[in-house]
């Protein structure tokens, strides 16, 4: 009897945050797997020279920390960090520590890169049974000392990891830089151990249109690499080791599942309007510009929102004006699209380019991010406003500036932004003539003000992902919280209504970008509040259409005047849930919904 017989099936419960359903085999995920090739040993005779490359790696990592040490010294600054860079010397000269790699290369055959690995590993296997907090935390200074062996071990150049046919992806969280270190081309899906719908590994997942399911607390802990499992993004489940009914009930789910998403593309290329004449302009949500065929394919009248900040990720140098210009010509005036949104870079908080040091601070969604950022580093966003005023002319363009809460960071941005325009029109750069500012509204202030706000932009775009985070005051990527993160919130629902009303009063349009704008069972609450446009997940776009085009803007106003009456999500939400069974049923019934 194979080994495989004997596992029994077992089933994970997640946050479903990209549809679909894909079988395949788990491939556990580390960030050291990003630098970390393995090989066998073909000939014993290798063992002497993998030896050798380990002892020379260990000497050039110490002679580095020595280097930094010195120069930290000339600097000033405390001897904190000095004592720092001591204790990952002690790691590097540790008998224990050596012995171990030496024994993994000289016993299982493996390559110098693939030992300390499985040295780290095991050290972190030890640290891990420790009760004491302060020591459990120790093991970053042995990661830190084998990231450095493995980085002279490799040399600067990192490759994509290599990865066979069929893999889904087990990880604790993956950012934006990892999944660019993965073949996504091979990868089915995704299951992490933390995050929400929100989240980056969500937002990667519906992006490249791969199942996943994140927040399942301890996934890396109960599944290992080859065993078999079942993703249900859907459904927020995932099964390891399904026995041949379970494998065989889930091969017909989802041929059943993408026959639907087939049926559903009839509805694509159809104008978003209610069956009594209100349009609604949808928008498609990018990261990168490969996702633009997908957005035409599935419906998007324009771009609703292309994360710019994507550009500065996993690269060995920051992009200069060239890099950011090739990149929003790609995006601008392209046919089959009316309009492109480039919101300027949302750096800071958990996103960083290679020359920028992760921030310590302790709320770092809160801290320097976003148009603080660019109003701190304003070469760099001038580099990138010049980049987009030259592809204006390319067709009807909006800029949209992140993270605006007071009055004076918009008149900032649109100050430079005139400098920028007015320094190429006097070296003779041609411009767009269709180019309007607009501003993300996801900071409670910015609600609060958005009179003033108004009269200062062109356009309100509602970011849901944020202001749901700020208003509630939960930590969207805390599977902990997760429960929490409620877009049917009374409270969000009134500042939303808010903030459409002013715009309308003051003549401006209100879109939403965020991941509520996606999501079909809110359809109708979104029509009833009067929104513009709705920019989303290509993904979403064929199955939000057929409700708008199912629905009138009268009864939507009807199911959101009885809902504001409501004082709690939980009224909320199943009231809307079961209004939403009895309109379309053949959606929500049929979905699970």
């Amino acid at each position: 009897m194979a080994d495989d017989d004997l596992k029994k099936t077992f089933v994970m419960k997640g946050i479903g945050v990209s549809p679909g359903i894909v079988i395949g085999k788990a491939y556990l995920f580390d960030r050291l797997d990003a630098q970390v090739p393995f090989y066998k040993l073909s000939d014993p005779g290798l063992v002497t020279g993998e030896i050798r490359r380990f002892r020379k790696a260990l000497r050039e990592s110490e002679k580095q920390l020595l280097e930094l040490k010195n120069r930290l010294g000339d600097l000033g600054g405390g001897m904190e960090p000095l004592y720092i860079i001591d204790v990952h010397i002690m790691i590097m000269r540790d008998r224990k520590f050596i012995d171990l790699t030496l024994q993994n290369i000289r016993e299982m055959c493996v390559n110098a890169e693939w030992a300390v690995r499985m040295t780290v590993d095991k050290y972190r296997e030890i640290f891990d049974r420790m009760e004491d907090d302060y020591l459990r935390g120790r093991i970053s200074d042995i990661q830190y000392a084998g990231q450095r062996i493995l980085a002279n071990l490799v040399g600067k150049e990192r490759a994509a990891i290599e990865l066979g046919e069929g893999i889904v992806i087990i990880a604790a969280d993956l950012s934006p830089a990892d999944t660019a270190q993965l073949k996504i081309d091979k990868v089915l899906g995704f299951a992490t151990d933390i995050g929400g719908k929100t989240s980056h590994t969500a937002i990667i997942a519906r992006s490249i249109a791969i199942p996943a399911v994140v927040g399942m607390e301890n996934i890396t802990r109960a599944v290992r690499t080859n065993d078999e499992i079942i993703i249900d993004g859907s459904a927020g489940v995932a099964i390891v080791h399904p026995d041949p009914e379970v494998r065989k009930r889930y091969e017909e789910k989802k041929r059943l599942y993408e026959k639907a998403q087939d049926d559903l593309l009839d509805y694509a290329g159809l104008p978003a309007v209610t069956k009594d004449h209100y349009r609604v302009e949808i928008g498609g949500n990018i990261e990168f510009i490969e996702e633009i065929p997908s957005a035409i394919l599935h419906g998007a009248d324009g771009i609703g929102l292309y994360r710019t900040e994507f550009i500065y990720i996993n690269r060995e140098r920051l992009p200069d004006e060239e890099d950011h210009l090739a990149h929003y010509r790609s995006v601008v005036g392209v046919k089959g699209l009316s309009w492109a949104t480039i919101r300027t870079f949302d750096l800071g908080g958990d996103k960083f380019f290679p020359d920028m040091k992760p921030s310590r601070e302790l709320n770092p969604q809160l801290g320097l991010r976003a148009i603080r950022f660019c109003l701190k580093e304003v070469e760099l966003f001038k580099i990138q406003l010049r980049a987009i005023l030259r592809a204006s002319v390319q067709g009807k363009l909006r800029i949209m500036f992140p993270m605006i809460s007071g009055i004076e960071e918009i008149r900032a941005a649109k100050r430079i932004f005139t400098d920028v325009k007015n320094e190429l029109l006097a070296r003779g750069t041609e411009l767009g003539t269709e180019i309007e500012i607009g501003i993300m509204i996801e900071v409670p202030s910015a609600v609060i003000i958005a009179e003033e706000l108004a009269k200062e932009v062109d356009f309100f775009s509602i970011g849901t992902n944020d202001l749901i985070q700020y208003v509630l005051a939960i930590d969207r990527i805390n599977e902990r919280v997760t429960y929490l993160y409620e877009p049917l919130h009374p409270a969000v629902l009134r500042l939303i209504k808010q903030v459409v009303d002013i715009g309308h009063r003051a003549g401006i349009r209100v879109a939403m970008c965020g991941e509520m704008a996606g999501e079909p069972a809110y359809t109708m609450i979104l029509l009833g509040l009067g929104l513009d446009e709705l920019s989303m997940n290509p993904l979403a776009i064929p199955r939000v259409k057929k409700i708008i085009r199912g629905a009138t803007l009268k009864e939507s106003k009807t199911l959101l005047n009885k809902v504001m009456t409501f004082s709690s999500t939980t009224e909320i939400r199943a009231f809307v849930e079961a209004a939403m069974r009895k309109r379309f049923p053949e959606e929500f019934l049929a979905n699970g919904q």
